[in-house]
């Protein structure tokens, strides 16, 4: 006994002994079944008559009416195309055999043997798995034979939809209405698609097997009656394609002139900024300049050079599509080629080179100057305060009408405001070389500074001259006096030094200090210790000038003199000493506050710039191994070329993705710029550096994306895409059975079928006779996959050329040689279909009609080939 398919129903046989499939049931039924016989000869008399119609004659009953071959020459006739030859026309029996053999003959003649199957298992598996591409995208049905799969109507419903939608409501249909859904469909059939009705649709519905050839039959006359509709469809498509290539070149052209002018006027208007080197008056407003500099660098000039980047990417990838399309070289519009913008860009690159150096040290510069311009006022101030009044001390008589004592007074005053006088020579000296700074570093507002130092200087030399006379007059009228309080002398010789000292420390405790490192601060702060470090000496100085006026006032008090406690040799007073003295004590910790603030920005500074160092010293390398990879890359990767775009845009993706480390890093060099922080010991790395090293890792990855996808273009350029390599395989897979990669002539000839290369008739079978001496000319009878592609490649690939376009428009035209415009919006979809009218000259050649367009003068202007 077989062993039993547990998956499948079994009936026992008792009178042979053994279990049977449901199927092996029913065919043993319909077998034995006589309506069985009746339905195979209603459809094969059905399907006869559908060729013989076109003879204009038909038959009734096939015994009768193809006894005398008369007829069933005729149908092979029309069926294969040719000719029999000449019948018999007598109505002897002989006469009929004859007819007969000679039809038989003419089978026999085109390879066809006459078995009982006719190789109906290759035909069937074709035909089969062509219902099944056509009605996989339908909802209800699953075609999986002949018989059970086409009872509820839909396949054959489905059929029709997906050739020609027009000709029914899909959505519409109802399947549990089978009776309904057939005969919608063979009426629909026989009415727009000529196919004649060669079934009942009662006897598909309540058969419990439908006849399966029967059904194969007329699945078969849908089979014949769509091939023509897809080859207007295939020639459409190649025109459709052609229009859109040679539409979308025409937009690519237009999006490169509108791109590259207005590239060209953004840098025809930023290269005069960037030239403009007029420098500002002021730090507010150089540091505006930087921020629109830095505005620049960061927003507006990034985009620019991506859009730079891209015209280059699509000129190329135009120039690579025209080329493989057997287009003319596209040439932009005079100054608006690559070279062009090229040359463009390197003057704008030029311009603005050194912009932000000179932003910066005009900074810098700035900074100087309004340093330099507080510091003279300072010391002016200072100065004019010291000087006020002066002129007019040195101006009196006061010694005519004193004592001698008071005349020694005022020499040994005059003495002390002498040693006064030199101690400020320094003073003014400053002033008149801080002066002559300023002008030469072309300070804004010089012309008052000037004004203002030549006053001093004229004062100063007045004060000279003023005290040299008063000296002279004094040293005649001492010859007069003779007695001066040695005291007062001493007090006005030491309290005048001590005086100007305590005035210089003060001044110098309120000097401002710019400085750029740490080192310069401690510099600072050490000398400030050193300052310090003279103070109790300085204290001891003042209690002995202040013991002095002690001792005076002691003498005068012992002695009742009359005379004033005040010292005539000195206006320096003790109380002056005094609150001097408490003024150096308060500006020493606020000295000290500042310089140590100042060393706490200083190491922030410092932090800044290691901040900035480690981020750039990890950034500068990647950048570099990047380019290092993207460049060996280029020359080492294998495979296809998709697996290469694949890689390339993984690196692309990750270098987009590390460009949030180039804007940390931005913003971290900001920080250092608003801390006026110029140098970095850290890092060989500058911004620049950086952002030159990023542009071009951009444009690199950029470039080597766009040469793979013009290797890409020219390998399609062959017009196999991947779904229809995909197909095929999945064809050869499907009937090789046993998965040797070679499929045998039957196993071929059913995966032609499936892809609609050749039919399941007589002009079929020539076809594929044909085919099979192209595949395997040694005659093995084996077809192997390489081979397989190979012939599927030159049956399917669009050669792309005048030729094909022109057979293209003939097909739907109906070999015509011009085609009318109502033709063009039937055949091609509206956008494209109007292209063609809009460009088509009128047709003049013989045969014209009113609107007749010439599709070969435009055919071959596609391609450069004509002067339309």
């Amino acid at each position: 006994m077989n062993q039993i398919d547990t998956n499948m129903q079994y009936t026992y046989n008792y009178e042979e002994d053994e279990y049977m499939t449901q199927e092996e049931e029913w065919d043993r039924d319909l077998l034995l079944d006589p309506a069985w016989e009746k339905q195979q000869r209603k459809t094969f008399t059905a399907w006869c008559n559908s060729h013989l119609r076109k003879a204009g004659t038909q038959i009734e009953n096939i015994e009768e009416d193809f006894r005398n071959g008369l007829k069933l020459m005729l149908l092979l006739e029309v069926i294969s195309g040719e000719r029999l030859p000449k019948p018999d026309r007598g109505k002897m029996r002989f006469h009929k055999i004859a007819n007969v053999n000679k039809a038989l003959d003419y089978i026999a003649s085109k390879g066809v043997k006459l078995s009982l199957t006719m190789h109906l298992t290759s035909a069937k598996e074709g035909l089969l798995l062509w219902c099944q591409r056509k009605t996989a995208p339908y909802r209800n049905v699953n075609i999986q034979n002949f018989h059970l799969s086409w009872k509820d109507g839909l396949g054959l419903c489905a059929l029709i939809h997906r050739h020609r939608p027009d000709l029914i409501d899909y959505s519409k249909l109802n399947k549990d209405d089978p009776i309904g859904n057939i005969n919608l469909a063979m009426e629909i059939a026989e009415k727009h698609l000529d196919i004649p009705k060669m079934l009942d649709a009662e006897d598909i519905v309540n058969t419990p097997k439908p006849d399966e050839r029967a059904i194969m039959t007329y699945v078969s006359c849908f089979y014949h009656a769509f091939a023509g509709a897809e080859q207007a469809e295939t020639a459409a498509n190649r025109i459709c394609k052609v229009l859109a290539v040679n539409q979308e070149n025409e937009r690519l052209m237009e999006e490169y002139e509108r791109l590259a002018s207005e590239l060209l006027e953004w840098i025809r208007r930023t290269i005069p900024w960037l030239e403009n080197r007029t420098p500002e008056k002021t730090m507010q407003a150089m540091q505006k300049k930087l921020e629109d500099f830095r505005d620049y660098r960061r927003k507006h000039k990034p985009p620019k050079v991506q859009e730079k980047c891209q015209l280059e990417i699509n000129f190329n990838t135009l120039q690579t599509k025209l080329r493989i399309s057997n287009r003319p070289a596209f040439m932009p519009s005079e100054g608006k080629m690559v070279s062009d913008i090229a040359g463009a860009w390197q003057r704008l690159e030029q311009a603005e080179k050194g912009y932000e150096e000179w932003l910066l040290n005009e900074i810098r510069r700035l900074e100087r100057l309004e340093h330099l311009a507080e510091k003279f006022r300072q010391k002016a101030s200072t100065h004019e305060q010291w000087a006020y009044g002066k002129e007019q001390i040195l101006l009196q008589k006061d010694y005519e009408s004193a004592s001698l004592t008071e005349v020694r007074a005022m020499l040994r005053k005059h003495e002390a405001f002498e040693s006064d006088l030199a101690a400020h020579q320094d003073r003014v000296e400053q002033i008149a070389a801080i002066a002559q700074e300023l002008n030469e570093l072309d300070y804004h507002d010089a012309a008052s500074v000037n004004d203002r130092c030549q006053k001093i200087c004229d004062q100063w030399d007045s004060l000279g001259t003023l005290t040299q006379k008063r000296r002279e007059a004094l040293e005649r009228t001492e010859k007069l006096l003779e007695t001066i309080d040695q005291l007062h002398l001493e007090f006005a010789k030491r309290a005048a030094p001590f005086n100007n000292w305590m005035e210089g420390a003060m001044e110098d405790l309120q000097d401002m200090f710019i400085v750029h490192s740490i080192e310069e601060i401690q510099s600072l702060i050490s000398a400030h210790d050193q300052f310090k470090a003279t103070l109790p000496e300085a204290d001891g100085e003042r209690q002995a000038i202040l013991s002095i006026q002690n001792e005076v006032e002691k003498v005068i008090q012992s002695y009742s003199m009359r005379i004033s406690a005040s010292n005539p040799y000195s206006t320096v007073t003790v109380e002056e000493i005094r609150s001097k003295w408490e003024k150096v004590k308060q500006l020493v910790p606020q000295r000290d506050q500042s310089l140590q603030e100042e060393l706490a920005r200083q190491h922030a500074n410092e932090r800044l710039r290691r901040q900035f160092a480690a981020q750039a010293n990890v950034i500068g390398p990647w950048i570099q191994t990047k380019m290092e990879e993207i460049a060996r890359s280029s020359i080492e990767m294998t495979g296809p070329l998709e697996d290469q775009m694949n890689q390339l845009k993984q690196y692309e993706h990750n270098i987009i993705n590390y460009k949030h480390n180039i804007d940390k890093l931005e913003g971290d060099h900001q920080l250092i710029q608003e801390a006026l922080v110029f140098d970095n010991k850290h890092t060989n790395y500058t911004m620049e550096h950086i952002r030159v090293g990023w542009e071009l890792l951009l444009t690199t990855i950029a470039r080597t994306i766009n040469e793979v996808e013009t290797q890409i273009l020219t390998r399609d350029a062959k017009g196999i895409t991947q779904e229809q390599m995909n197909d095929f395989r999945a064809s050869f897979n499907h009937f090789d059975r046993d998965e040797s990669d070679n499929l045998h002539s039957d196993e071929f000839k059913a995966c032609l079928i499936s892809l609609g290369q050749v039919g399941n008739d007589l002009q079929g079978e020539a076809e594929f006779a044909r085919i099979m001496s192209l595949v395997d000319p040694n005659g093995q009878g084996t077809v192997t996959f390489q081979s397989f592609i190979d012939f599927m490649t030159r049956e399917t690939a669009d050669t792309d050329t005048a030729e094909q376009v022109i057979a293209s428009f003939r097909i739907l035209a109906s070999d015509k040689p011009y085609i009318l415009a109502d033709e063009l919006r039937r055949e091609l979809p509206p956008e494209q279909a109007q292209y063609c009218i809009k460009r088509m000259p009128p047709y003049t050649g013989p045969g014209s009609v009113p609107g007749a367009l010439d599709y070969t003068s435009f055919s071959s202007a596609l391609y450069g080939e004509s002067d339309l």
